[in-house]
């Protein structure tokens, strides 16, 4: 193996240097903990384990100490970009800021330290919680109920749609289409298709939004719903939302709503009062939890009184009457869907969002969503000169612009995403929308003030410029980081879609 000292690299200590493997650091007899002599005879627990559970091929663990250890992750942890560190303006993703009080509160004793098989009578506080943050998010969203059970976005989207198959069989109808518009997260078209039933893509208008007499044209009693993202993943606010939620439940159908850009919302629209019956609501972007790794993930869903006999089981019942006082997890919903989670949910993300909520209040709540609409208008206005835009009106809370500008230098949208790390940048999300040709989606939220929207404008005005002096510079980024580009000819093919909306220039 090659001599560690002679790699390359950059640990921003001002010399080159790789981080070695663990395994690299190990040195016989090193120990990084110091255990009390036993109290008990010693088992031998190998031998308790059944055939075959143990594997012979490994030479054994990493012998180091604890200053190598505790260095050795450390170093590496700060080789990754995080919201901590900077401007993260993943579009469709909303990387904001996570406020430390939230996880403050997050890891109080009684909430940190409790367990999910605890009788309801010992987690009373935590039960409150969730049905004060149920009633919170009712309230924001326009819904009558909701369900904290789904561990994320994605598996909301996922009951939800269970609901609305639920809410049609219950009533003996066999209906087999859900409508997802080209301008939809990806997500949506999976989670109907998991629930079994027929994807019909509809085509948003040459203004980027999904016009009424689309959905007229292929709404009938054989379609179960409509999915629709608004803002749409455009970063478009979907005007004509009212009026095609009308349409579809005319002939019976039901309205589910995608609430990953619910930011731009906050406290200026109800997605309940435009017609939606059903919504799913990420904590991990609205209400700030913890995105990703970072996460676990939550994905609470709300729902019109239409579906909440069909929600899934057990859902958080306030004690009323004879009954005492208290919360109650309730199992009784004989049409639900049935438990979606080993216990009731992502717990720590459900103290965190309520955290949130609660310290903004409605109007900081509100100041949000307008902050985050005015600093992804601000990043269109200051970046529309170097890059091409391909819709060409106000967005909400994200802009997407294309590198059609740019295409006589040879320099591509992911060559753009590449340099702007060697600007201290995370990349913003690329080549999505699918429906826009080498699409940059940026989104820069509430969480930046002006000064670091203007350093992130500069950097992307910067790249553009080199592109036209220094294209082989773009082009070959980036030159700071401790792997140089890698060969991503596989990432870039087009991929197999079943449900693939045409591109646009």
């Amino acid at each position: 193996m090659s001599d560690p000292r002679a790699r390359i690299g950059n640990t921003g200590t001002g010399f080159s240097y790789e981080e070695p493997l663990v395994f690299e650091l190990s040195r016989p007899g090193r120990i990084g903990y110091s255990l009390p002599a036993y109290d008990v005879p010693p088992v031998d627990a190998v031998q308790m384990l059944p055939d075959g559970s143990v594997r012979d091929d490994i030479e054994g663990m990493p012998e180091v100490s604890e200053v190598d250890v505790v260095r050795h992750f450390t170093r590496m942890s700060t080789w990754n970009a995080s919201v901590d560190l900077g401007l993260y303006p993943l579009g469709s993703c909303t990387m904001k800021y996570n406020p430390k009080i939230n996880e403050r509160a997050a890891r109080l004793g009684g909430f940190a330290d409790a367990h999910p098989l605890q009788p309801a009578s010992e987690q009373q506080g935590f039960l409150e919680l969730c049905h004060r943050l149920e009633n919170e998010l009712a309230e924001i969203c326009g819904m009558d109920r909701v369900t904290l059970q789904p561990a994320a976005g994605a598996q909301g989207e996922l009951a939800g749609i269970m609901m609305i198959r639920a809410y049609h069989e219950h009533r003996g109808e066999l209906r087999s289409k859900i409508l997802v518009p080209d301008s939809a997260h990806g997500t949506n078209p999976a989670s109907a298709a998991l629930n079994g039933y027929e994807v019909v893509a509809i085509p948003s208008d040459e203004d980027g939004i999904l016009h009424p007499e689309a959905i007229e044209a292929v709404m009938s009693e054989d379609v179960a719903g409509l999915m629709i993202t608004n803002p749409s993943t455009l970063g478009l606010f979907e005007e004509h939302v009212v009026r095609i939620c009308e349409i579809v439940h005319a002939k019976g159908g039901l309205v589910y709503g995608d609430g990953a850009n619910l930011n731009a919302l906050l406290g200026i629209a109800r997605p309940g009062d435009l017609g939606i019956d059903v919504m799913h609501i990420n904590l991990h972007k609205t209400f700030s939890t913890p995105h990703g790794g970072g996460g676990p993930g939550s994905g609470p869903v709300g729902v019109k009184n239409v579906l909440a006999p069909y929600l899934p089981t057990p859902v958080v019942r306030e004690l009323a009457g004879a009954e005492g006082a208290g919360f109650v997890l309730d199992y009784d919903l004989p049409q639900s869907i049935g438990r979606l989670h080993a216990n009731f949910g992502n717990a720590g993300m459900f103290v965190r969002a309520h955290a949130y909520i609660r310290s903004l209040g409605p109007d900081g709540l509100k100041r949000c969503a307008e902050m985050a609409v005015l600093n992804a208008n601000y990043l269109l206005a200051r970046l529309r000169t170097a890059y091409h835009v391909p819709f060409d009106r106000a967005v909400m809370h994200e802009c997407v612009l294309t590198d059609r500008s740019l295409q006589d230098t040879g320099v591509t949208t992911l060559d753009v995403a590449k340099r702007l790390i060697d600007y201290g940048y995370h990349p913003p999300t690329i080549y999505f929308p699918l429906i826009v040709h080498g699409a940059i989606m940026i989104e820069p939220t509430e969480s930046e003030s002006l000064d670091g929207l203007d350093r992130f404008a500069d950097a992307m005005l910067a790249i553009a410029q080199e592109a036209r002096e220094d294209a082989d510079t773009v082009r070959t980024a980036p030159h700071h980081t401790r792997r140089s580009r890698l060969d991503e000819t596989r990432a870039a093919r087009k991929p197999i879609l079943r449900w693939q909306p045409a591109a646009r220039d």
